[in-house]
């Protein structure tokens, strides 16, 4: 189970939740966290806002 600070955005906890409820392993659960987290970071937003052209833009990149 991944473990995670009280200030935690409300989809990154649903994310988690989810994860958790696949029983994902605690390394699998930190792969999808970073990729989200990189993936937040080329956007410069919420992913919670992406378009589908902004995703297939970060795929691509």
């Amino acid at each position: 189970m991944t473990q995670f600070p009280e200030t935690v955005s409300p989809l990154r906890k649903r994310m988690i939740d989810e994860m958790n409820m696949r029983k994902l392993s605690p390394k699998t659960q930190i792969g999808y966290l970073r990729a989200v987290t990189k993936l937040s970071k080329y956007l410069k937003h919420s992913p919670a806002h992406a378009t589908a052209e902004e995703v297939r833009q970060f795929q691509i990149a």
